[in-house]
């Protein structure tokens, strides 16, 4: 088995919307105002396979937080913002009266901090849903374009698979779209379906 059913899909939908809501508790202490992170949807494919345009990721920039993760299985995660966007973020979590000029300073601070406070929240609730040991590198943060993502995406013969989340995060008024997305090898996703069918079994 290398592939994920519509039931693995929906327990992963389960186990990182408790993730998301783990993430919005500990932005909205960081920010100082409700912050609302949804994942809606989860879905498995080729990296080969991947259509840029099937997922909205038609900006030209973006703001990317890459961290490993090791333990049951291996994996890379991707988070990525567009360019905008991730600034926009950074502003509300550094205060609005923070200048533009001063932005770029705390850019990779800021955004690096997000991306170990989500992929941390969606990684330590499956880890704690499915009951598996899983450590994480510490995050990095790159602006890229586009190509440059997905040329390492779909070049990485290892890791063939990708696990990819759409999510919506709103500070206050303002709401950004990101991308989530977990490169993983053949044996690793067999080790995933493994534990969700296990997960699976006993509820």
């Amino acid at each position: 088995m290398n592939t994920l059913s519509e039931l693995h899909l929906d327990a992963l939908s389960e186990v990182f919307n408790v993730g998301a809501g783990r993430a919005a508790a500990s932005l909205s202490e960081i920010v100082g105002d409700e912050v609302l992170l949804s994942v809606p949807s989860v879905e498995i494919r080729k990296s080969s396979d991947l259509d840029l345009s099937a997922i909205s990721l038609d900006s030209n920039r973006f703001g990317t937080v890459h961290q490993t993760f090791s333990g049951t299985f291996q994996a890379e995660a991707l988070l990525l913002f567009t360019e905008e966007h991730a600034l926009e973020i950074v502003r509300d979590m550094m205060g609005s009266q923070i200048s533009l000029e001063d932005l770029a300073e705390f850019e990779q601070e800021a955004m690096c901090e997000l991306g170990n406070i989500i992929l941390n929240a969606c990684l330590s609730a499956m880890a704690d849903m499915l009951n598996i040991p899983l450590d994480c590198s510490l995050p990095d943060y790159t602006v890229a374009t586009t190509e440059e993502i997905f040329r390492r995406v779909s070049d990485d013969e290892k890791q063939p698979y990708v696990l990819l989340l759409h999510i919506d995060l709103a500070i206050e008024k303002r709401r950004s779209e990101g991308h989530l997305i977990f490169l993983l090898s053949s044996t690793s996703l067999e080790s995933l379906i493994i534990q969700i069918e296990r997960y699976l079994g006993e509820i």
